[in-house]
């Protein structure tokens, strides 16, 4: 236990920075070819971003046994845990860097041949793929003591913690929160509330601590600073030209769901921010030329395709300003009170957008389409994520017909390319372009 401790301690303080900073000098070194290219240079804070995570990642394959060690949904109230002192993990933000690396077919295929659907959840597949296989971009991830799941971003989560409680062998914690129709009741709050309060108790007897309620509050109000600082970000595409892209958002957001309500994500988003600002007041823009359309991007990315899509468009002078799915960790920050950090943490994770009716979530699109001054939308159709894609084709009408944004719905799995037609993918991007003629 002593020296698991002082390894997971090491990786965290010393070995994983150190490696973090040759990695940097290496890339600093190493003399790429010109790739020819319609983006801006990429952020600087790009660099501090990719060291965060990969020590985060480090130090987690020591983290069993060293520390308390919890699986989370990303939905999930994690600020009890992390004042608690777990090592959290999020299995979908460890399938998305699958996805990148473009291994999920693998996985996919060793849990299908198991008898699980390829209709599963492609984050889902590549979960218990990469358990099955051994396979994972990051190594390892540590054996969980405590699983937590939350179904307000989808029902399949309830199913796949399950899984993997009866895998594991080990507590699992659920928080239901029931869909909000309209404004949330009373009854629906007091609810979550007394769940979180029974969480409290499972989570407290895992980490043999009891929960410093002051500390606590601390965590949600970093939580809350985070989120806030987060969305700062993400307004600062308002501009025209907008700073960064959509798709730089996609992969900026790992701190805030994997370190949120910690002063190391704050800082490091305090640093983004100040970049932004930077190439605001000097014009530089996410794309090299002339931004001529800016687009709203609804739904999960297509982790694999991210840059095939995004070149495609930006080669015209499309740029992606906002998007619903990065905009979904700031939206709810309003919510949170440090000083009530239980009832507001009901209220504030019941009220995420896919937990909420089709009429919220026209509104949502409506307000970013107007605050963002788009002039396109790209609605992501995913096989995988159904509670994201229903109603699309309804709100997609909406749009063109309210404010006369022209729209496309491009259909593929945000985590698995064998659902992926470039080519028709292309045909299909390159109409929506031209109808802007």
């Amino acid at each position: 236990m002593i020296l698991r401790r002082v390894q997971y301690e090491a990786a965290a303080r010393a070995v994983g920075p150190f490696l973090a900073a040759l990695d940097d000098w290496r890339q600093r070194r190493r003399k790429r070819p010109a790739r020819e290219s319609p983006f801006a240079p990429p952020l600087e804070s790009l660099r501090a971003l990719k060291d965060m995570m990969m020590v985060h990642y480090l130090s987690g394959r020591y983290a069993d046994g060293a520390v308390p060690v919890a699986w989370v949904t990303s939905g999930f109230p994690v600020e009890m845990l992390r004042t608690l002192g777990y090592h959290t993990v999020y299995p979908e933000n460890h399938a998305a860097i699958c996805g990148v690396q473009r291994i999920v077919p693998a996985l996919s295929d060793a849990v299908e041949a198991q008898g699980y659907s390829r209709d599963l959840c492609s984050y889902v597949r590549s979960d218990l793929g990469s358990l099955d296989t051994g396979r994972s971009p990051v190594g390892r991830l540590p054996r969980p003591d405590l699983l937590a799941c939350c179904t307000n971003i989808c029902q399949t989560v309830l199913y796949w913690y399950r899984d993997l409680a009866r895998r594991f062998d080990v507590p699992l914690v659920l928080i239901d929160t029931p869909f909000i129709y309209g404004e949330p009741a009373p009854h629906q709050t007091r609810y979550v509330v007394d769940q979180l309060e029974e969480a409290i108790v499972v989570s407290e007897r895992v980490a043999k601590r009891p929960l410093d309620r002051e500390a606590f509050s601390e965590t949600v109000r970093l939580s809350r600073e985070g989120s806030d600082l987060w969305g700062q970000c993400l307004d600062t595409a308002r501009n025209r030209p907008a700073p960064w892209t959509g798709v730089d958002g996609f992969f900026h957001l790992g701190p805030v769901v994997a370190l949120r309500g910690t002063e190391a994500c704050n800082a490091y988003y305090r640093t983004l921010l100040d970049e932004l600002k930077d190439r605001v007041s000097r014009g530089i823009g996410g794309l090299k030329g002339e931004e001529r359309h800016r687009l709203l991007w609804d739904n999960l990315p297509v982790w694999y395709a991210t840059r095939e899509i995004t070149t495609l468009l930006g080669s015209q002078g499309f740029n992606f300003v906002c998007t619903t799915y990065t905009n979904a960790w700031a939206e709810a920050s309003s919510l949170i009170d440090p000083a009530n950090p239980m009832e507001s943490g009901a209220r504030s994770y019941s009220q995420i957008m896919l937990n909420r009716d089709l009429p919220n979530k026209l509104r949502l699109l409506e307000r970013l389409s107007r605050e963002f001054a788009v002039d396109g939308a790209v609605l992501h159709s995913d096989r995988s994520c159904k509670p994201y894609s229903i109603g699309q084709i309804d709100l997609k009408d909406r749009l063109a017909r309210d404010l006369g944004i022209r729209t496309l719905l491009l259909e593929a799995d945000h985590n698995d390319p064998r659902s992926w037609a470039s080519e028709l993918a292309a045909n299909r991007i390159g109409a929506f372009m031209e109808s802007f003629s």
